[in-house]
């Protein structure tokens, strides 16, 4: 009975311990968590965390952004061209479908504090 209460003691220490750093990981990452999908729209919430940017992407689509919490965002397009925008929290914003081709873009927080964002993107034109 002894090596059974140790053996799940430590299968439960390792669990926890693996859900804990798995969650201090999620807020030190910046990444994107699935929210709704359907056959015309694609709904997620981007949070982009001071210091590690979103991966270079591409939205093939126009999109609705509503800023759950701002800040200051620099663009990075692939090609070296930098553009800064202002997401202020509350408001909403349209970004068009980006330009046909293979530019990708990568988002990187600056600042010092969490930028959050609710995307939701059509997926027909």
């Amino acid at each position: 009975m002894k090596k059974i209460i140790s053996t799940f003691c430590l299968s439960f220490g390792i669990v926890v311990g693996t859900a804990v750093a798995l969650t201090a990981n999620a807020q030190t990452v910046t990444h994107r968590v699935p929210m709704f999908e359907n056959d015309r729209v694609k709904v997620w919430k981007t949070i982009i965390v001071p210091n590690s940017p979103l991966s270079m992407h591409r939205h093939e689509h126009g999109r609705t952004i509503v800023v759950l919490k701002g800040g200051t965002l620099t663009i990075q397009q692939d090609t070296g061209e930098k553009k800064t925008v202002e997401w202020k929290t509350g408001q909403a914003y349209w970004l068009d479908a980006d330009p046909p081709g293979n530019k990708q873009h990568a988002d990187v927080n600056e600042t010092k504090e969490t930028i959050e964002v609710m995307v939701v993107e059509g997926k027909k034109e």
